[in-house]
């Protein structure tokens, strides 16, 4: 039986986390995530204003004492005075991992010029792999699983092919997707662990 992944899903908006709308990001990544993984895995939701302290603390709870092997944010990577989710990102963490920043952007500027403004981050805090993702539902999903052509083949693989086996090197439990969705990468040289 596979060892389950607790996944922190952070949801970090002002009007969201006071009731002025509801949340769309947490139901976007559980509802993707569902289709996607085929492993056993647990949500840990947390909605919360766009207040770097909060963040910080946040993601170091999720982290540190929730077992997060993986933690998703969404919104608050704009370029507003409010959006400061990637430097609260990059304080909490041990290593950046820029290239899903500028993977993200790539794939967003598939549908809007103006992805040039998003500033997602990605770091290794520990065994705990936190990303940013943008803030809309349609965006969450393009960024994480692709951009699919008129025939349904995938034109633009999503980062989330890379994200398995990120974890499996910062000693997180194995993850396998359901290919129909997002095809997890892992070189061949990748051994799954006995009882994974």
């Amino acid at each position: 039986m596979s060892q389950s992944i607790r996944i922190g899903l952070l949801s970090i908006s002002d009007r969201a986390s006071d009731g002025r709308y509801e949340d769309q990001g947490i139901p976007a990544l559980r509802e993707w995530l569902g289709r996607a993984l085929v492993s056993p895995w647990e949500a840990v939701p947390r909605l919360i204003p766009d207040e770097r302290a909060t963040i910080e603390r946040t993601l170091i709870e999720l982290a540190d004492n929730e077992g997060c092997k993986l933690i998703l944010t969404t919104g608050g990577t704009g370029p507003s005075p409010r959006d400061v989710t990637p430097e609260a990102t990059l304080a909490v963490g041990d290593k950046e991992m820029p290239g899903f920043g500028e993977e993200m952007r790539r794939i967003s500027l598939n549908f809007v010029p103006t992805a040039i403004l998003s500033r997602q981050v990605a770091v290794i805090r520990g065994q705990t792999l936190i990303v940013n993702l943008p803030g809309q539902p349609k965006s969450i999903r393009e960024t994480l699983e692709g951009v699919r052509a008129a025939d349904g083949s995938v034109a633009h693989v999503g980062i989330f092919a890379a994200i398995p086996y990120c974890v499996d090197l910062i000693g997180g439990p194995w993850m396998d997707t359901d290919e129909a969705v997002i095809k997890a990468f892992r070189p061949k040289s990748a051994v799954r662990p006995q009882g994974a």
